[in-house]
């Protein structure tokens, strides 16, 4: 059965599971991905690990596509007076918050808004209220909120997913629910193509906070080659030509220390023999993605990362282009398909220490 991309995108999107607490994404995925591995599993932490067998000669080679399914949110830290104070679960952009509709997930879930003292008060007066002045209001009195809610609560984004012209969806977690899309839909088109080597599909836990679900199902896995799959800055008003990347464009190809320099190679003349958009993305440090964990696992684990171009980071409405998603897949089936049993071989350090960068432009 082939996988309904826009509706499986919007599914995932208004899943609430910020960091630490993944189980209904989990849930998800594991019903996406049951009928197109051989096994399937959370490790101890709760990221999902699912194993898809290669053919040919025993052992096989093992390649991890890595993909974080925890999203930004917030966590009840105070109550009073029937209000509710929240702090940041990762990298949530406060001046989006003012008057933004909420999930508070108490005793019973509660829909509330944030709210501030109004701008016609002077000590209000700011660009943006400090997170500290912002409360959310659930309409209930003081008294029946203390008895549903408490410090430590959770609180998400109240986002449903939209359809925008073209082929374009706006939405909450789509970074980086769109990766996990693009894992999915490679291991439906690998259900059709032989391959080598054993896949290792892993939703990991607790990027947004501190990449911590990439620390441990790298450990368990010990793959010999690993693809992160994450979201990057889409091109908008705002953002300058070398800092955001063209929606519909392809993904973007990291390229610094945190990257195999053959494999990008690889990867980058793969998309350009089977004529699959690819833009490249200069990382000349920590890559701020699982792939900056996985890379250093055991003793060392040769890691690329495929990152999908997105408008609007770290908000209730980022923007995201199917296409995108369906040319990552794509690009990582193929690849896949075509490593041979010594591929490893093949791009070994021991025949260049650098990109070989004499094929021309990406496309």
């Amino acid at each position: 059965m082939t996988l309904d991309l826009k509706a499986f995108v919007k599914q995932l999107s208004e899943i609430p599971a910020p960091s630490g607490h993944e189980a209904p994404a989990r849930d998800a995925i594991r019903a996406a991905w049951a009928g197109l591995v051989d096994t399937i599993e959370p490790d101890g932490l709760g990221s999902l690990i699912a194993v898809k067998h290669g053919s040919g000669q025993e052992p096989h080679r093992r390649i991890m596509l890595c993909a974080h399914m925890d999203e930004i949110g917030l966590i009840a830290a105070e109550v009073r007076d029937g209000f509710i104070r929240a702090e940041k679960l990762g990298g949530v952009d406060t001046r989006v918050l003012l008057s933004q509709p909420v999930l508070v997930h108490g005793r019973r879930v509660l829909k509330g808004v944030f709210g501030a003292a109004p701008p016609h008060m002077a000590r209000s007066r700011k660009t943006y209220p400090a997170l500290e002045d912002l409360w959310i209001d659930v309409g209930l009195t003081a008294e029946d909120v203390a008895a549903v809610v408490r410090p430590g609560d959770l609180i998400t984004f109240d986002a449903t997913a939209t359809d925008l012209k073209g082929r374009r969806i706006a939405g909450k977690s789509l970074d980086n629910r769109v990766s996990i899309a693009a894992v999915t839909l490679c291991l439906e088109e690998l259900s059709r193509r032989a391959h080598n080597w054993d896949v290792v599909a892993v939703a990991s836990v607790q990027e947004e906070t501190h990449l911590l679900g990439a620390v441990t199902a790298a450990y368990r896995v010990a793959p010999d080659l690993a693809i992160a799959i994450d979201t990057t800055f889409g091109m908008q008003p705002g953002v300058g030509d070398d800092e955001g990347f063209e929606l519909a464009g392809g993904p973007t190809l990291g390229l610094g220390p945190n990257f195999h320099p053959r494999l990008y190679d690889v990867l980058r003349k793969t998309a350009r023999t089977h004529e699959i958009k690819l833009q490249t993305e200069v990382m000349p440090g920590n890559s701020g993605t699982d792939a900056w964990e996985i890379q250093v696992s055991r003793t060392g684990v040769p890691t690329a990362l495929l990152s999908i171009p997105i408008r609007n980071m770290h908000t209730p409405s980022e923007v995201v282009d199917l296409r995108d998603i369906e040319r990552t897949a794509r690009l990582m089936a193929i690849f896949i398909a075509e490593m041979g049993p010594d591929f490893l071989d093949d791009i070994s350090l021991e025949l260049t220490g650098c990109a070989d960068d004499d094929e021309g432009d990406d496309e």
